[in-house]
């Protein structure tokens, strides 16, 4: 049997006849199913001399561990990919962190003539090739660059998930209505999407930067050299 035995045993004794008590039972704890110091400490030892074998063995079949050299080659610039990625992840954290205290990619403000000013949202729409922004019927934003898009969450971008959530609706069973618009700050939203659009360039630029240093196995790194 596999493993430790288990704490409640059957005794020896009366095994093949249990005799009846009140209690309805032949089982009784037993005293001495604990393992010895010395066979835990045995199998310890086993445990860590088999993974430092794994750690040390370089043959077909060891684990691939990751290495930061340029094609695949372990040299000194190992140390500055370390610090490429280090600083590109520290710029990603503030970025999408402090996402409201980021510049607002600048965009064209088509203004309708014909419509009072207002900034409120009822529910925005993006053009066929997403270009541009129908904010309200009173505001049109253009000029959103292509590469917004390439950044995801998920199944799509982060501007068109705002679109999406940022919207006026009410809810049919509980009849709450949702309205993203602040009163105390009528320029929120418009400023959130050129945020966004920030954001999203930024992201896509560093990730771009990051492709130039590729990182490979160690199979990889081994069987090059």
């Amino acid at each position: 049997m596999n493993g430790p035995p288990s704490s409640i045993v059957i005794t020896n004794e009366n095994a093949a006849n249990p005799p009846r008590s009140s209690e309805g039972t032949a089982f009784q704890k037993s005293r001495s199913l604990a393992p010895k110091a010395g066979a835990r400490d045995d199998k310890q030892k086993t445990s860590a001399s088999a993974s430092l074998a794994v750690k040390n063995d370089k043959t077909e079949g060891a684990p691939s561990l990751p290495s930061f050299g340029r094609g695949g080659t372990k040299d000194l610039d190992n140390r500055q990919v370390f610090w490429a990625f280090a600083a590109a992840g520290k710029t990603l954290a503030d970025l999408h962190v402090n996402y409201e205290q980021q510049p607002e990619c600048p965009l064209q403000r088509i203004e309708n003539p014909n419509e009072k000013l207002n900034l409120r949202v009822e529910k925005m729409k993006l053009s066929k090739d997403k270009s541009t922004l129908t904010y309200n019927s009173f505001l049109t934003l253009g000029g959103i660059p292509p590469e917004t898009y390439e950044y995801r969450l998920g199944n799509r971008s982060t501007l068109e998930w705002i679109v999406d959530q940022y919207q006026v609706s009410t809810d049919k069973r509980s009849g709450i209505t949702n309205d993203p618009n602040r009163e105390d700050d009528p320029e929120y939203i418009v400023r959130l999407i050129g945020q966004v659009i920030h954001v999203s360039l930024e992201t896509v630029k560093i990730v771009r930067e990051l492709a130039k240093y590729p990182i490979v196995s160690e199979s990889a790194a081994t069987s090059s050299e």
